[in-house]
């Protein structure tokens, strides 16, 4: 009888202290997601460069040296151009890539997601896209003035058939 007692207020000491260990650990030490005066810009879209290529019709002599039901008049790459984009807040850059294409021919979106803290409060924003080899500058660009608040999240988004940068 004295054994089985020992066991079971031996069980119920351990018990004890795994559900205070729980306990503290769930409330204690605090997790701050952002300091209390930064707030964060977070880039993220998906987009195809332009062909890389543009495309070209096939000759007469062409065609005629293929099958018959592969005699396309128009021949197109597959391949797409990388995206280069720049980021700046308050004239300065933040972030500057080439961005590949994706996929076996490189005929896929190229990608970004980025995170960057920074102090709340009044900030320039520039953003900036090329996404075809064939053109000598950005053909994507867009410049405003933007408040981040304590602990916001403000996203930089990209959709080509809206017009280009999407500042929320």
């Amino acid at each position: 009888m004295l054994k089985k007692l020992m066991q079971y207020s031996g069980q119920a000491l351990l018990y004890g202290l795994f559900v205070a260990f729980i306990g503290y650990f769930s409330v204690a030490p605090a997790y701050v997601h952002f300091p209390s005066d930064q707030g964060l810009i977070k880039v993220s879209f998906s987009h195809a460069g332009q062909p890389l290529e543009e495309c070209r019709v096939r000759t007469a002599e062409e065609l005629e040296k293929l099958p018959p039901n592969m005699r396309v008049p128009m021949l197109c790459g597959r391949e797409r151009s990388p995206l280069a984009f720049e980021l700046e807040l308050d004239d300065k850059p933040i972030y500057r890539a080439e961005l590949p294409p994706r996929g076996l021919s490189h005929d896929g979106a190229s990608t970004v997601y980025q995170r960057f803290p920074v102090p709340a409060g009044q900030h320039r924003l520039h953003a900036r896209l090329k996404d075809s080899v064939r053109v000598p500058d950005c053909n994507y660009t867009k410049e405003a003035d933007v408040t981040v608040a304590p602990g916001q999240v403000f996203v930089v988004d990209f959709n080509a058939r809206r017009g280009g940068f999407i500042f929320k």
